[in-house]
């Protein structure tokens, strides 16, 4: 068929619509074309086609078409973008160069906790638990009864960290484990056990029943242990004003050599660490790697939404065609083009068409199926709670 024939007529293969497409992205699609037969015949018996001829041609048709099937395979990522965002951030997944024509080569990304690992990081470096920053470990010497010691000046720490703002996590003087001062491999030998019983512990020597416990047992009082050393001893504790430690309690002449040992940062290693996202780095929703869907792996739904959607469209740009005139005139008197109302029943189509569709991919996005989860499981615990109990005799 001519490209400069501007009525429509119904396509004689689904092989026509190859290269009619403004893009061609679903031009090799073999389903693609086979329902581009359907879809236009479809559209058009809507428009009144044969009764009535339609000012456009079968190209103009495609191009409906063509534009239904992208605009549904943007509403499905705008869904998995919001589902997913959080996730992408950082991902090395990322989309590069033309999307036109590129089907089905950038899949979606599989859910992972990429993102929450790099915050959970920044947590673990506050509490000393993980993180991307090394953490020292340097000393002071007491001198003497000297009580306030410069962390710049007078600390035994890296050379390179020299003269720089410190962040101390600990002070601690190599107290022995609090395991060791319940731990005795010799506790439960006979000349102790009549000691140990005296005081109530007779049956927690760990030679004798600790692999009977459970391991709660032994973190709970080496916690307690702990605890009773930090409230009733005098460990030492500290305030840093201005990279000026000040150690309680003050030391004693006696200690004067000893060391205390700390865990400290270089301030400038924590500020200085960046999370910088190269040309390889999802860093927004414009590089995640989402591109169009393969038409051929639409389900039913997709397809019948595409297809009212081409009808939509094509009733808009029909609308657009017949409003260069509003009348033409007749031998006998004028008739009156209805360009006008297809453009608004058209764009009315449209607008319903994608509040619908939005309104069902909300009602199935992850943040409503938790809260369906949720009112089930409320709603199965009050029907519960008002189960009477059993009678138990005997």
């Amino acid at each position: 068929m001519s490209k400069f024939n501007f009525i429509y007529s119904d396509p004689s293969t689904g092989f026509n619509v190859v290269g009619e497409t403004p893009h061609g992205i679903y031009d090799s699609d073999s389903e693609f074309q086979n329902d581009s037969l359907t879809v236009c015949k479809y559209v058009a018996r809507k428009l009144g086609h044969p009764i009535m001829q339609l000012e456009f041609n079968t190209g103009s048709m495609y191009a409906c078409f063509e534009e239904a099937v992208s605009e549904y395979s943007q509403q499905i990522n705008h869904y998995n973008t919001k589902n997913w965002m959080w996730e992408h951030y950082g991902s090395t997944n990322r989309q590069s160069g033309s999307v036109l024509g590129d089907m089905g080569v950038h899949e979606p990304e599989a859910p992972h906790m990429g993102t929450t690992f790099l915050l959970s990081e920044q947590y673990g470096e506050a509490v000393n638990i993980g993180g991307g920053v090394t953490m020292h470990t340097g000393s002071i010497t007491i001198t003497g009864s000297k009580q306030v010691y410069n962390l710049e000046t007078e600390s035994n720490i890296t050379s390179s960290h020299n003269n720089k703002r410190l962040e101390i996590q600990k002070v601690f003087n190599q107290a022995p484990a609090a395991i060791s001062k319940f731990y005795d491999p010799f506790a439960g030998t006979y000349d102790n056990i009549e000691l140990l019983d005296s005081f109530g512990f007779g049956n927690v020597s760990p030679a004798v029943s600790y692999i009977l416990r459970p391991i709660s047992y032994d973190l709970a009082r080496a916690n307690a242990i702990e605890t009773n050393d930090l409230v009733r001893k005098s460990a030492y504790s500290f305030e840093i004003i201005n990279n000026q430690m000040r150690i309680f309690p003050r030391p004693e002449s006696a200690d004067d050599g000893e060391k205390i040992f700390f865990h400290y940062y270089v301030k400038e290693d924590k500020q200085g660490v960046t999370r910088t996202y190269t040309n390889s780095k999802v860093s927004d929703p414009s590089n995640i790697p989402y591109t169009f869907l393969t038409y051929s792996e639409i389900n039913a739904a997709g397809r019948n939404w595409v297809r009212k959607y081409t009808l939509a469209l094509a009733k808009e740009l029909l609308g657009i065609i017949r409003s260069k005139y509003a009348s033409l005139p007749l031998p006998n008197g004028e008739v009156n083009m209805d360009g006008e109302a297809l453009k608004s029943e058209g764009r009315e189509e449209k607008a319903n068409l994608l509040e619908e569709l939005n309104t069902f991919l909300e009602s199935v996005s992850l943040k409503e199926q938790a809260n369906a989860e949720q009112e089930v499981a409320n709603s199965q615990q009050e029907v519960l709670n008002k189960a009477p109990l059993k009678i138990y005799i005997g």
